[in-house]
């Protein structure tokens, strides 16, 4: 776990995943995670960092196996917006570039996928899924609210 991965565990703020799955081919999956970092590391509110791969995932175990490339993302104290809605913008823009890029987000056990071309159903599951943990995101009392 890097060091400023650490820090915001520590902080206790809320810590998504986001994996690009891609059916099995690791470097093309290196490369789009690679990409999906570069567009939300200069994002206002948001840290973002690679996971450090802990080992082979075991048989029926949800998370990075050996040879798999996530990301780990986490709010910074001066987000105003919910911390969830600009993930998921941010993603869903990153995944609009090319219809089949999918981003599987996970917080606290729960997960959506967003694509590049979403539909009816996908918009409905990614809506439910804000609304879900949208309360676990606030990253402290909102100091605006006053």
């Amino acid at each position: 776990m890097s060091e400023r991965e650490e820090q915001y565990m520590r902080d206790g703020g809320p810590q998504w995943t986001l994996t690009v799955p891609t059916g099995g081919d690791t470097l093309r999956q290196e490369r789009l995670t690679r990409d999906l970092y570069d567009s939300l590391e200069g994002a206002d509110g948001l840290v973002v960092g690679f996971h450090d791969a802990e080992g082979p995932a075991e048989p029926g175990r949800k998370g990075t196996g050996a040879g798999e490339v996530a990301l780990w993302a986490a709010a910074t104290a001066a987000v105003v917006r919910p911390a969830s809605q600009v993930l998921i913008t941010l993603v869903k823009e990153w995944c609009a570039k090319e219809r089949h890029r999918k981003v599987v987000v996970t917080i606290a056990g729960d997960s959506v996928e967003i694509t590049g071309r979403p539909d009816a159903a996908q918009e409905r599951m990614v809506r439910e899924f804000q609304d879900r943990v949208s309360g676990d995101d606030s990253s402290g009392p909102d100091d605006s609210a006053a």
